[in-house]
């Protein structure tokens, strides 16, 4: 993915940095598309995983009392 951005990036790259004839045209679209194809990826791994686990929790469920002695075969009952 990242591999895909920068190739696209140092392909638009001349074009976003132009100043010949016919540049005025090319260049703010190559600026634009440069720019979407450098932060894109970078928004999404880095800043989507941590919204994610800001917002959603880390996915891991919670250990509680009662896993822990399912998990060694303890079912004595201190009422029986």
């Amino acid at each position: 993915m990242l591999m895909t951005a920068l190739s696209a990036c140092i392909g638009l790259l001349p074009a976003a940095v132009s100043t010949g004839i016919g540049s005025q045209v090319q260049r703010p679209l190559a600026v634009v598309v440069v720019a979407g194809m450098l932060i894109g990826p970078i928004m999404l791994l880095v800043v989507a995983p941590a919204l994610q686990v800001m917002l959603l929790g880390s996915g891991r469920p919670r250990p509680t009392a009662d896993a822990g002695e399912a998990a060694t075969g303890d079912v004595s009952h201190p009422h029986t």
